[in-house]
Parts: C-alpha cells; sequence; structure tokens
C-alpha cells in the first residue's frame, strides 16, 4: 500500500473539514454508501444534491437526513444512470445552477440478475448502471466542475483484485454470469476514472479524477434507519457472523468521502479502508488490469461511442479561467 500524502496521516472521518459553501452531487442517494456519504457531508455544511430514480425512496432517504442533521441543505434530483435520457436531463438541471465542487458517482448494480438484460438504450444493463452512466453524466458536468475546480470520484470495488477479468466484451454478448457482469463493471468503473485522470491532466482541465472502494460494507452491520436501510432480524444474524471481515455501509462511505473532500488528495490515486475489507480511509493500490493504461483507452473509446458523449476539455478549461 502507498503512503499517505502526508507523513503523520491524521484523517479523522467523524470530523470533516468545514464544507459550508460547497456543492457535491451523489448518484444512488437513496441508501447505502450514496445515503451515508450524503449525510456526513451534510453534516459537514455542504449542500448535497442527492440523486435516485425512485422519487418516493428520494423523498424518505431526504427526510432520513434531515432527521439526523435538522440543518441539512439538501436538495433532491431524479436520475437513472441505466438510462442516457435521465443522465442527460439530470446533467443540464445541475449546469442550469452554481458551479459544482464534486461529484460521487456511487449508483451502481450490486445484486445482478441471474440471466443477461439490457436497457432501454441497448446497453447490459450492469455495465450501463456502474459504468457507461457515469461516464456519460461525468461528461455532461465537466463545465460545472471545472467551474468549481472540482473532484470527481468513482467507486470500485476490492473484488477486482481478486477476479482479473479483462472487459474485452464490456456488454457481456457472451459468457454472461451475475457475478462476472459486477466484477468487470467495477474494472471498467475504475480503469474509466484513473484514464479520466490522464486525460484531465493532458488538457490542463483543473478537475482532479479519483477512485474509492468501501471495502467490504454490508446493510446488516449498519444501523437501522426508516426508509432507508431497514435489515431483517435474519440478515442481521447471518451479517454479524461476518463481523471479522466486514464492516457498516456507514462506515464503507468514509474511503469515498475522503476522496472526495480531502484536500491533499490529488488525480489519479484509489481510496480505501486499510485493511482492505474494513478500517479507516487509507491511499491503496487498483488492481493491475484497471491501471493499464491500453485497457483505459480502449473503454474510454467504447464509453464514447456507446453513450454519444465527447467529454469537452477545451470550453471546461476556459470556463475555468
Amino acid at each position: 500500500m502507498a503512503k499517505d500524502p502526508r507523513g503523520r496521516d491524521d484523517w479523522d472521518p467523524e470530523r470533516l473539514p468545514d464544507l459550508a459553501g460547497r456543492r457535491y452531487l451523489v448518484t444512488g442517494s437513496t441508501a447505502g454508501l450514496g445515503f451515508f456519504s450524503s449525510m456526513q457531508l451534510a453534516e459537514a455544511g455542504a449542500h448535497v444534491i442527492m440523486t435516485g430514480r425512485n422519487p418516493n425512496r428520494l423523498r424518505a432517504a431526504r427526510s432520513a437526513v434531515t432527521r439526523q442533521v435538522p440543518d441539512a441543505d439538501i436538495s433532491t434530483l431524479l436520475l437513472d444512470t441505466s438510462n442516457l435520457g435521465s443522465v442527460r436531463a439530470a446533467a443540464a438541471t445541475v449546469r442550469g445552477r452554481a458551479g459544482l465542487h464534486g461529484l460521487l458517482l456511487n449508483a451502481g448494480i450490486v445484486h445482478p440478475p441471474p440471466r443477461r438484460d439490457t436497457t432501454p438504450d441497448g446497453h447490459e444493463i450492469v455495465f450501463a448502471t456502474n459504468a457507461l452512466g457515469h461516464y456519460a453524466l461525468a461528461g455532461e458536468l465537466l463545465l460545472p466542475l471545472a467551474a468549481g475546480r472540482g473532484r470527481m470520484v468513482w467507486v470500485g470495488s476490492m473484488s477486482t483484485s481478486l477476479w482479473r477479468y479483462d472487459p474485452i466484451d464490456p456488454e457481456l454478448e457472451n459468457g454472461y454470469t451475475p457475478w462476472r457482469a459486477y466484477v468487470q463493471s467495477k474494472v471498467a468503473t475504475t480503469a474509466l476514472g484513473l484514464e479520466a485522470d490522464r486525460r484531465l491532466r493532458a488538457a490542463n482541465v483543473p478537475v482532479a479524477s479519483v477512485v474509492a472502494h468501501p471495502g467490504y460494507a454490508i446493510s446488516g452491520r449498519t444501523r437501522g434507519i426508516l426508509g432507508v436501510n431497514e435489515p431483517s432480524r435474519t440478515k442481521r444474524f447471518f451479517d454479524n457472523l461476518q463481523a471479522p471481515i466486514t464492516q457498516s455501509k456507514e462506515h464503507g462511505a468514509r474511503p469515498l468521502v475522503r476522496a472526495l473532500v480531502d484536500p491533499e488528495v490529488e488525480g489519479g490515486q484509489f481510496w480505501g479502508p486499510s485493511r482492505v475489507v474494513s478500517g479507516a480511509p487509507r491511499l491503496a493500490t487498483p488492481a493491475a488490469i484497471a491501471r493499464d493504461e491500453t485497457v483505459g483507452a480502449r473503454l474510454w473509446n467504447y464509453a464514447e461511442h456507446a453513450t454519444g458523449v465527447q467529454w469537452k476539455y477545451l470550453s471546461a478549461r476556459r470556463r475555468a479561467r
């Protein structure tokens, strides 16, 4: 594991820097990592744009945050990352407001369908939700991110270091399995996040691209919150049997939030729990397959053609001046 950027790591995830006046968008905010990331940002004074595809669940999640943080500065936005039309509409709404300081690309399918399924746009649903939609959203929001000299954080997975799935067939038209769909989508997400940083640096765009993973964070070890996290007694029992190798979703959100707001974090870095599956957020090393620049460039070209979104580097650089 690489050393943290400071000689003595005094980062306290329970005492974030003052984020008043800063604006962050979190995808997949209605439960799990996205919800707890949103709450941690709100506790630090940030304006948080919580997003989700279900309006009822989005209202419930917003209410849950305000119950925990009465003075939370929250707005909500409907966004389904599996639907490119929804991505474009949400991005257009955000672009009509002030600059954006951070974008947490968290939404995703963790439990893929048993058989290959596709979106209305014709893409394999896990790859579309976890990777393609976030590529498109980040590209559509590059101008407000540059205006805010902001940061985008892509959510990876420790599974990519255990299974070396090279996404030569990113849509899994052949050989689909639920596990391969999930892991391969996370290889793609991490590779795209690292490739984004290389391209943003080359174009001198003042936006950093970082990747973070939550370790092994499960709902049965997470505190109950009405409308957000309500695991059954049976799930809590079996999840607690895994206590030595797991952590709560609340703790799993901490590497994501640190990657998003720590002023010492740099583009191209990869953050995760100190013990891989759990622990305080620390600088880590992504899987070799995700670091491969050939893989990153190949996936970038595929995403660009599949979504029809081209990142406007030159415009973003001018906007930031």
